[in-house]
């Protein structure tokens, strides 16, 4: 009798954990951290080529 009284409550707290914001805040993190590393990797990228396509600029010689 008293599994009974307490199926209710298990019930409930399994779908208590849908609404948790613990794993959304991480998310977020990775996408801002994915945005910054792709901008990053953009202007080193454009930075780069600028550079390599300067007059006067020689690499290794």
């Amino acid at each position: 009798m008293d599994a009974l009284r307490r199926t209710p409550g298990r019930v409930r707290d399994r779908k208590a954990w849908r609404f948790r914001d613990e794993g959304q805040s991480l998310a977020e993190y990775a996408l801002i951290l994915a945005f910054v590393a792709l901008a990053a990797v953009t202007a080193l990228s454009m930075l780069g080529n600028a550079i390599a396509d300067s007059p006067g600029f020689r690499l290794f010689q």
